[in-house]
């Protein structure tokens, strides 16, 4: 019994420092591709990350990126897509903000207060990526005008939500599971459904 709780031990320690280089090595990647990072941030798995040049994507301190398979309670089958679309697109992540096999595609603004989680298979796109050109084409990615998404602090945006261009959530708001949310969410309050329904939390202050 002693012997094989040694194993464990053992193989446990290992993974540890398996994940410990494997995010130090994940974390000079994104650095070398310009991404500004705060202290003590954790890569679980490795992040797609593609940084249009001129823009900007910063991690504050101590943000957390699960991307592999068993980094999320109910799994991650989908690494965290952080992307900016244009030379002037901003995508800023502030201090404690946790992400889960989530997709954050920013042609101009997208802000996530501190504390903020986004739960696996979330999307927030600040633009439509295609507008219809001609008779029947489609034109070049986010020509449509695209509009800023700003998260608040201590947000819970629950899985498979879908957050779209021109949104503002409050602080301490609340987005359920696989919402559709094109409309602003004030503070304290809770969207659900599609199309989605504005309610006030019951512990609102």
């Amino acid at each position: 019994m002693e012997q094989n709780n040694w194993i464990i031990w053992s193989l446990k320690r290992l993974n540890a420092l398996r994940r410990g280089l494997l995010n130090q090595l994940w974390l000079a990647e994104t650095r070398a591709r310009g991404v500004e990072l705060g202290c003590d941030i954790i890569f679980n798995g490795r992040p797609f990350i593609a940084r249009a040049a001129g823009s900007r994507i910063a991690l504050g301190e101590r943000v957390v990126l699960n991307s592999s398979l068993r980094s999320n309670p109910i799994g991650c089958s989908r690494p965290v897509t952080l992307c900016t679309l244009r030379p002037d697109a901003e995508l800023i992540l502030d201090r404690f903000v946790g992400i889960s096999g989530s997709a954050l595609c920013a042609a101009v603004s997208i802000r996530i207060g501190e504390g903020t989680f986004v739960g696996a298979e979330a999307m927030l796109l600040d633009n439509d990526f295609h507008s219809p050109m001609g008779e029947w084409r489609w034109g070049d990615a986010t020509q449509d005008n695209p509009r800023p998404i700003v998260v608040g602090r201590g947000v819970f945006i629950g899985a498979c939500a879908l957050i779209l261009k021109g949104v503002t959530i409050g602080d301490r708001a609340v987005v359920g599971a696989g919402a559709v949310v094109a409309c602003d969410v004030p503070a304290w309050h809770l969207a659900v459904g599609n199309p989605v329904r504005i309610l006030p939390l019951a512990n609102t202050p």
